[in-house]
């Protein structure tokens, strides 16, 4: 079954190239694609396509779909195209005629749009809660470890003494950042394109404002053309908001390789939580953050893969957008995964005590003894010089008992701040509109 198809069979190898992936995409947007309809049939009935008997009894019909599909019973058939398709299908065999009303007013190009925005709205929030449980984390481990040192470093050279508490605390205050990025991509996605239908409108008197309501958008895309043209920029911009996130885990996963290394050995794990080789029986691999690693950074390409997809498209629907799904819908998969697998081995963390007592770290100190001969009376650039030259000829002392106290230094990490700006973002996602107008709707 095909929503477009009239009496001309498809020959069966474009219809292999033409469909890909999509049946298996669909999967994804299913319970969506029952809410898309559950708005759009309600509107309909009140602009009089639908009796107020045939809405009920496509809302009950509708509501069990739904049912269905959070059981995991709902399967797209063969021969059935989409997910589109597959819930008319069901409505058209479960309740005769009135199942055939109910693309009345729409196109498939809104009804996927519909569905691509409610499933990003809602893999956005899946997204925020997993990386608001990792900022959690990290902000307790900065406290946990505020007072083990840790070497710092510029060009992989030792540079000034840091710590556990500094490190753990950069990562959560990088996460606010990622996840003001993801609220703009929120707001983008929790537009509605509905009504749209082919990207020209309609001539039944559709009420855009309804479905907006009913299914707790922010707004309407109020121009039909630009609502199909929103297609692909939408997900490229959410893409380039979980890029950047994956960036702050992909980032992390590195330091945490690096410190790892036994020319480091800043941390362990558990030998359960890392794996061995086949024939040096000494090695503890870390190959989950091996892994996070390179799925980070597969993220970080996926916004570059969607503008390759779109760059040279003009308005207007174009099938070239299809292609986008195979990569954009798995994403939330990907980097949820890579969250939950950080934050359990985080969990699992072993910090070395005492690392920059070791005299190979007696340099990291330099500047403390230059800005200690300054707070003396001796001009900086002296100092400087002075600290320098006994550095070259052997005399350096190292000065260990360092203040330092500024603002977001060792001594200040201002983790209390970093949460408010964290509460402050998150605040602005609204998400329990969302979930009240969801919930009211499948009531």
């Amino acid at each position: 079954m095909k929503l477009w198809q009239k009496d001309t069979e498809v020959n069966k190898e474009i219809e292999r190239f033409t469909v890909g992936k999509d049946r298996e995409m669909d999967l994804f947007l299913a319970p969506f694609d029952v809410l898309g309809s559950l708005a759009h049939t309600a509107m309909l009935a009140d602009i009089g396509l639908l009796e107020k008997s045939e809405k009920e009894i496509l809302h009950k019909e509708l509501k069990n779909i739904y049912k269905e599909i959070e059981a995991g019973q709902f399967k797209i058939e063969n021969g059935i195209e989409d997910v589109h398709s597959q819930v008319e299908l069901l409505l058209t065999k479960r309740l005769g005629d009135v199942g055939k009303k109910i693309h009345s007013g729409r196109s498939r190009n809104d009804q996927v749009l519909v569905d691509l925005k409610l499933f990003t709205r809602h893999a956005i929030k899946e997204t925020v809660e997993e990386a608001k449980s990792l900022f959690d984390l990290l902000i307790q481990l900065s406290e946990q470890y505020k007072n083990h040192s840790l070497p710092g470093y510029t060009h992989f050279q030792l540079a000034m003494p840091s710590s556990f508490g500094l490190w753990f605390g950069a990562y959560a205050e990088s996460l606010v950042d990622d996840m003001h990025m993801l609220q703009a991509a929120y707001k983008i996605s929790n537009k509605n394109p509905l009504g749209s239908a082919a990207g020209y409108g309609s001539s039944f008197p559709l009420k855009r404002q309804m479905t907006t309501d009913l299914l707790g958008f922010d707004a309407l895309n109020f121009n039909v053309v630009y609502a199909q043209m929103g297609r692909g920029k939408t997900e490229r911009n959410v893409s380039s908001a979980l890029a950047s996130l994956a960036g702050t885990i992909g980032k992390l996963a590195m330091d945490v390789t690096l410190y790892m290394n036994q020319n480091f050995g800043f941390i362990t794990f558990p030998n359960e939580l890392t794996t061995g080789s086949s024939i040096m029986p000494h090695k503890k691999n870390p190959d989950v953050f091996e892994l996070i690693r390179a799925k980070s950074n597969k993220l970080q390409a996926l916004p570059n893969e969607i503008a390759m997809i779109t760059a040279n498209l003009p308005s207007g629907y174009h099938r070239d957008l299809q292609l986008i799904k195979e990569s954009f819908v798995p994403a939330f998969g990907e980097i949820n995964d890579c969250i939950a697998l950080t934050k359990f081995m985080l969990s699992n963390i072993q910090i070395k005590q005492d690392i920059l007592k070791d005299d190979k770290y007696k340099y990291l100190f330099s500047v403390d003894v230059v800005n200690d001969l300054v707070n003396k009376g001796t001009p900086f650039r002296d100092a400087y010089k002075q600290v320098g030259t006994s550095i070259e000829n052997g005399t350096f002392k190292p000065l260990h008992d360092i203040q330092h106290t500024h603002e977001g230094s060792i001594g200040n990490l201002m983790n209390k701040e970093i949460t408010g700006l964290m509460d402050n973002v998150l605040s602005g996602f609204e998400f329990s509109k969302v979930d009240t107008a969801v919930k009211k709707l499948l009531a």
